[in-house]
């Protein structure tokens, strides 16, 4: 699978490339807020903990490394964040998990150059509830970045936005994530 290929970085320097907190202001909007919220590959829950602050459903934090499951488990321990869901899964070979329509929100970040994006996608337009949300930020494939996959497998804008239109989701729009992701784009599709 090409997701391995980028590997993750040390904690403290993965936090420099992300503002997460703006980057929900733009991408948690209203009436999502109010739901639960799967996140496919937590990592180390960089997006998790803010978004768990922000809604008052279970924030759903899925990744396949045990060590990351493990360490936003304890995040939300001594942040006192009860409403979320740490979970050891391999969402690429075993879905979700997660009922049909049972989720406000999805967030898909960093994800989608691996084999398979449609089934990906595909996925979390199954568990989204009518209405619902999801949310796309991935690395830039137009510039140079400090980190991340290679620029060959990165997916442009518009492939994603073709994906996310074959998998079922419709009013797809970009978000301007410049000023809180500067090497990432941001798109949101609804369900």
């Amino acid at each position: 699978m090409k997701g391995r290929e980028s590997g993750m970085p040390e904690e403290a320097y993965w936090a420099t490339f992300f503002d997460p907190e703006a980057a929900l202001d733009q991408l948690l909007i209203l009436g999502n807020s109010l739901g639960h919220t799967v996140e496919f590959g937590c990592g180390f829950g960089t997006f998790t903990l803010p978004a768990a602050r922000r809604t008052t459903g279970i924030v759903t934090a899925l990744d396949i490394e045990p060590e990351m499951v493990e360490a936003v488990r304890q995040k939300a321990d001594v942040e006192k964040l009860d409403n979320i869901r740490p979970e050891v899964r391999d969402f690429v070979a075993d879905g979700t998990g997660l009922e049909n329509a049972s989720q406000a929100h999805a967030m898909i970040f960093n994800l989608l150059h691996l084999e398979n994006p449609v089934a990906l996608l595909r996925e979390a337009h199954r568990v989204l509830d009518a209405g619902g949300v999801l949310s796309v930020i991935h690395w830039r494939s137009d510039i140079a970045t400090p980190r991340g996959p290679s620029l060959e497998i990165r997916p442009t804008p518009e492939q994603c936005q073709a994906w996310m239109q074959e998998a079922g989701f419709k009013a797809i729009q970009s978000v301007d994530l410049q000023a809180s992701c500067p090497y990432h784009f941001g798109l949101l599709g609804q369900r």
